[in-house]
């Protein structure tokens, strides 16, 4: 519940709570429906991931951001929501009727678990690496449990909200306040959105561009048409048409594009060369120092390393003193050489940093959370 990459969802859930004020027994719902769809989500996409492994696929964790597929449909699921906050439409969960209320309260709260398992997923690794890693050798049954846990931890601070009333009764109550704080919570979700078109246009090699002009106002127009019947204006007919048309134009184009989709996701770095084996054996057969990290566009916790640890001034002028070999392994679209690389060294996310000191047998794991002076010490020897 740390990581960024959930920060969003957890404003949806905010609303929510500040809707349910101190109806204990909706809460609960609420709570245990955000719990079923979490640990759900984390077991389905497990599964996936262990059944990819059982056919020989190389795949790792968070392989759902790898594809420009996916990251479209979050895309599209962001800027809806963000809409929604904003008031320009309204779901049905927000409508009128307690036994309604009710009933969209469990199915809001189940779907906005799954999405918080779906989207939390790629920050996990730097806290749960090794966790994570031990599913590679461990069999079904036990690798399993493992992801349901990641989706309990993820529900536990709303099951306890849901149901400690100490803590229930901290919340404050309904009111107009609530029309200004909905409008808030639309900006953590708008920035969710321009980072995952930023990501579409980093995987699709800058080509991805029309994808982002298609899709934003074929969401827009879609959402204010349904604002507009919602508030009984609005022809159904002309929306239906107009619908139809922009779904075309954009899906069938993407789909065709992406049918023989490739890589084509540039190295995160330029201050090191790209990752592969071969590299790698040419560059500890010159007896200097070599670092390896293995990053991702869409892993902030990689970006936060290389921003406040490895491009850092300080570190690059001492690399370059010793002649440190620096490579890069860019998993941002998927890669099957560094997805094994991983696995050889216990891990299935990113990140991962490794030192080969001259002369050493193996490399030398490094914490998934740098800092500027670990990597000087390393050096310095």
């Amino acid at each position: 519940n740390l990581m960024p990459c959930v920060f969003p969802i957890l404003s949806l859930k905010a609303l929510s709570l500040a809707r349910s004020g101190g109806d204990a027994r909706g809460a609960k719902i609420e709570a245990l429906a955000y719990t079923a769809g979490a640990v759900i989500t984390a077991l389905l996409l497990g599964g996936v991931l262990l059944a990819l492994r059982a056919v020989g696929e190389q795949v790792g964790w968070a392989f759902q951001l790898q594809h420009p597929v996916s990251v479209l449909i979050l895309l599209i699921l962001a800027l809806a929501i963000t809409l929604n906050l904003l008031g320009t439409y309204e779901l049905p969960s927000f409508g009128k009727g307690q036994a309604l209320a009710e009933k969209n309260g469990a199915a809001g709260g189940f779907w906005t678990g799954a999405l918080a398992a779906f989207v939390a997923t790629p920050c996990s690794g730097p806290l749960l690496g090794a966790a994570l890693g031990a599913t590679l050798v461990l069999p079904a049954w036990a690798a399993l449990p493992i992801f349901g846990g990641l989706g309990l931890g993820l529900a536990l601070p709303f099951l306890a909200v849901g149901f400690i009333p100490a803590l229930r009764n901290r919340l404050p109550k309904p009111g107009p306040w609530m029309a200004t704080f909905r409008k808030w919570m639309a900006l953590p979700m708008g920035l969710t959105a321009l980072a995952l078109g930023w990501l579409l246009w980093r995987q699709t090699g800058g080509e991805g561009w029309p994808y982002l002009v298609g899709a934003i106002p074929m969401v827009l127009f879609i959402v204010v048409q349904i604002g507009a019947q919602q508030r009984g204006e609005g022809d159904r007919r002309l929306f239906i048409v107009a619908f139809g048309l922009l779904l075309a134009l954009n899906m069938v184009q993407f789909i065709r594009t992406f049918d023989d989709y490739k890589a084509t996701a540039a190295i995160a770095s330029a201050n090191g060369d790209a990752f592969s084996p071969d590299a790698l054996a040419k560059a500890r057969a010159t007896g200097k120092p070599v670092f390896v990290y293995f990053t991702a566009d869409w892993c902030l916790s990689c970006k936060a390393n290389e921003a406040g640890a490895i491009n850092r001034e300080a570190v690059q002028e001492a690399f370059k003193a010793e002649g440190v070999v620096t490579l890069v392994g860019d998993w941002t679209n998927g890669d099957p050489v560094i997805t094994r690389t991983l696995a050889e060294h216990g891990r299935n996310s990113v990140p991962l940093y490794l030192w080969y000191a001259p002369g050493a047998a193996k490399a030398e794991i490094l914490p998934q959370i740098l800092t500027p002076g670990l990597l000087t010490d390393k050096v310095d020897g």
